[in-house]
């Protein structure tokens, strides 16, 4: 890769004054469509109590831990699943068309999950939400890494994140409404998750695709063309025949970065899914035990630690352009793994835990802003969708047990806190493989 050598004019300009519309309108459309992914989630995480409360039979009710654990399982699951698809098509079918499909695609499947009449057809729903959800993230993080300039890179990757938190607050203040409508209000709030299929008409006008991909198709489709007359293909060559997945890991290079990042993309997922995703149910748990409104309190909740994630969200971005990403990396997992027992042991008070609930996702979620910022570039556009959709989706295929060990563990213990703590050990993980990925920071896409 090659250093980026802007003129002095530009590198003396503020970073947003080189941006064109088609730039920002790349943002806004990766950000919304993870804005969609967030509020589509954490509608779930907010409505899964109630919703298994009124489709379990009363004598598996008990068990209710264990079934919510199964069910953000099974989600996880599907994501991982999609994720893996969708970005893979991405290099194939291009970055805009499979935002378009899995925007449109998750939409229908939200809405079909308000019909849900069991448990076991809420989880299979789900499933389908979690496979059409993982299919956008790659998409959006190669669209945004291709377009924007290199300079801006990771600044426009942290404001792309941030759409997740965006839609994990906007869940949080539409339940804090919906909540009192009654015993059927989950069902309410899964009709609403039809109305962002109406974003990707204006995606199909406003918003270009990436060249770069378009360069690397027109060289995929020379070097197979070469190929099939029996000619004798460079190294360069014959990586473009190979099928993506394969590429991956049949290339040496490609191959050790992409089981680093792995490692790295495990432990961020595993503290999500096993830690976060529960903050809610701690919080309201507790306001019960005090005789006050359990839903109330974890709606509040959930708006502190998106307010705090879209914090972390934003900053990593602006913090890896100005001191790389290894160190900021590093930084994060290190405070995510002191702030876990600090926020479950340190008070039982609902305000206090409010403010702890908000620095706490400054770091255990605002982390996953390394894999836009980072990922895209360590590997080159032929397999960029698909390297960014293994290392964020394949983990999900063992940290789907994530949120259904935390269940048993929280049963087993009686209670959130020792249960957080066990698991929060894996950001460990995190900060032991980080300093063996390169410093990427100033160097242009790989091509």
């Amino acid at each position: 890769m090659d250093v980026e050598t802007p003129s002095p004019r530009d590198a003396e300009a503020p970073w947003y004054q080189a941006l064109d519309r088609k730039q920002w309108n790349t943002l806004i459309a990766s950000n919304l469509g993870w804005l969609f992914d967030g509020f589509e989630n954490y509608a779930l995480i907010l409505t899964v109590a109630p919703a298994l409360y009124q489709l379990l039979p009363q004598t598996e009710q008990a068990q209710l831990p264990f079934y919510i654990g199964a069910v953000l399982a099974i989600n996880l699951l599907g994501w991982a699943v999609g994720g893996l698809l969708g970005g893979i098509l991405a290099d194939y079918v291009g970055r805009k068309r499979m935002m378009m499909y899995a925007i449109i695609g998750y939409s229908i499947a939200t809405g079909l999950s308000a019909f849900a009449f069991s448990w076991w057809s809420f989880a299979a729903l789900r499933f389908v939400v979690g496979v059409t959800v993982g299919s956008e993230w790659a998409t959006g993080s190669s669209m945004m890494a291709e377009l924007w300039p290199d300079r801006a890179r990771g600044r426009g990757a942290g404001l792309m994140q941030c759409g997740l938190g965006f839609g994990f607050f906007l869940a949080s203040l539409v339940w804090l409404f919906i909540a009192p409508l009654g015993t059927d209000a989950w069902r309410y709030m899964y009709v609403l998750g039809v109305l962002p299929a109406l974003v990707t008409l204006w995606i199909r006008r406003a918003i270009p695709e990436s060249e770069l991909w378009k360069a690397a198709m027109a060289r995929r489709a020379e070097a197979k063309a070469r190929a099939s007359d029996g000619d004798i293909l460079t190294n360069e060559e014959e990586q473009l025949t190979r099928f993506t997945l394969v590429d991956l890991f049949t290339d040496r290079v490609a191959r050790r970065l992409t089981m680093l990042a792995l490692l790295m993309s495990l432990a961020t997922t595993v503290g999500f899914w096993s830690i976060s995703t529960w903050v809610p149910q701690f919080v309201g748990s507790l306001a019960t035990a005090e005789g006050r409104q359990a839903a109330r309190w974890a709606s509040f909740a959930g708006m502190a630690y998106t307010a705090g994630s879209i914090t972390g969200y934003i900053a990593f971005g602006f913090l890896a352009d100005a001191f790389g990403r290894k160190p900021v990396t590093f930084f994060y997992f290190t405070i995510a793994l002191v702030m876990t027992p600090v926020l479950f042991f340190a008070t039982k008070d609902l305000g206090w835990l409010l403010v702890l609930a908000f620095f706490n996702a400054i770091f255990s979620n605002g982390q996953y802003t390394w894999m836009p910022v980072w990922l895209p570039e360590l590997f080159p556009t032929r397999m960029r969708g698909t390297a960014l959709a293994v290392i964020f989706n394949l983990p999900r295929f063992l940290a789907f047990a994530g949120p259904l060990l935390a269940g048993t563990l929280i049963v087993t213990f009686g209670g959130f806190e020792w249960a957080a703590m066990a698991l929060s050990s894996v950001y460990l993980v995190g900060m032991v493989v980080t300093p063996f990925l390169p410093e990427t920071l100033g160097k242009r896409l790989p091509l």
